[in-house]
């Protein structure tokens, strides 16, 4: 009776998976975000390799989610010492700081991409901006915003507000 339970419960969590996958992937295709970001780096030829990076990178993301211990890099490197006995916290240290920042700036990126590309299919901005009837300099708003959101996150971690909340 354990087992058909286990085995239930199993069915249940990729098929509730790959429903809210599919749903994802849905609203990337209906936005275009990968096209435009193929035809803004002029490799239109190679847009398939974009979107198979795309669900790759859903699908490592996913698995070092449910699967935690096999993404533990750092625990392997600090108990066997793999940078020398005094090196190795400080070396992991620089390390995974980097990392943080190449992936914090990469995701930032493709995250600002699709909140405007939903705005842009909704025309949000320009029915916005033709109501309150901002003509000129919306680029320089657009940048306003990316430039506050920027230095509300850098205020968020540097202080790091995540942990106390105020």
């Amino acid at each position: 009776m354990l087992f058909i339970k286990q085995l239930l419960l199993a069915v249940i969590g990729v098929s509730s998976g790959l429903i809210v996958s599919a749903g994802v992937f849905t609203v990337l295709i209906s936005v275009g975000l990968i096209p435009r970001f193929a035809g803004k780096m002029h490799v239109a030829r190679k847009i398939f390799v974009l979107e198979e990076m795309v669900v790759f990178g859903t699908l490592f993301g996913g698995f070092f989610s449910i699967f935690s211990d096999w993404g533990m890099i750092g625990e392997f490197v600090r108990e066997h010492r793999l940078f020398g006995e005094n090196a190795t916290e400080g070396a992991w240290n620089l390390i995974g700081t980097l990392f943080l920042l190449v992936f914090g700036v990469f995701a930032g990126i493709f995250v600002g991409c699709l909140a405007l590309a939903i705005a842009e299919m909704l025309n949000t901005i320009p029915i916005f901006a033709r109501r309150i009837g901002f003509r000129h300099g919306l680029g320089i708003a657009i940048l306003a915003v990316a430039l506050g959101k920027l230095v509300g996150s850098l205020i968020y971690f540097t202080r790091e507000v995540y942990l106390y909340g105020g």
